[in-house]
């Protein structure tokens, strides 16, 4: 009987070990994606010199079909009511140079972007004992642009 009970204690240590492993991989993949999206976004956002407000711009065309061709994804992120705009699983907003303190004068006129993306975490049983886990965020900001008028 000695013996029956540790081959369980064994198995159950190895199924839990694995566990582990796996959930730890499935993390590391979707937060790459997070991280290459929100790149690919500011890189995207810098060359088009901040024109991705409309859905059928070049830029946020662009933008759509590299996130669709990645597989990104990522339901039910909203930050619309801290001021950001969201599109398709991530968000930005436009922050004036000049508002800061100490802004010098010549980037008084120039403006950057935050972009924000998530990652996904689509595991059942931590979505049913966390809902609304959002801690898991990448964010990063352009560099300077000047606003096109």
């Amino acid at each position: 009987m000695r013996d029956a009970y540790g081959g369980i204690v064994n198995l159950a240590m190895i199924v839990v070990f694995l566990l582990l492993v796996c959930g730890y991989l499935a993390f590391n993949v979707n937060y790459t994606k997070a991280f290459r999206v929100k790149n690919y976004i500011i890189t995207t956002m810098e060359q088009y010199e901040g024109n991705c407000d409309s859905e059928s711009s070049a830029c946020a065309q662009k933008i759509n079909n590299y996130i669709r061709q990645i597989g990104y994804s990522a339901p039910d992120f909203d930050l619309t009511r801290d001021g950001y705009t969201c599109h398709l699983g991530y968000c930005y907003k436009e922050f004036e140079v000049g508002a800061e303190a100490g802004a010098v004068q010549e980037n008084a006129d120039k403006v950057y972007y935050r972009v924000v993306t998530q990652i996904n975490i689509d595991i059942p049983i931590i979505n049913k004992i966390m809902p609304n886990l959002r801690i898991f965020q990448v964010s990063g900001n352009t560099k300077l642009i000047t606003p096109f008028n």
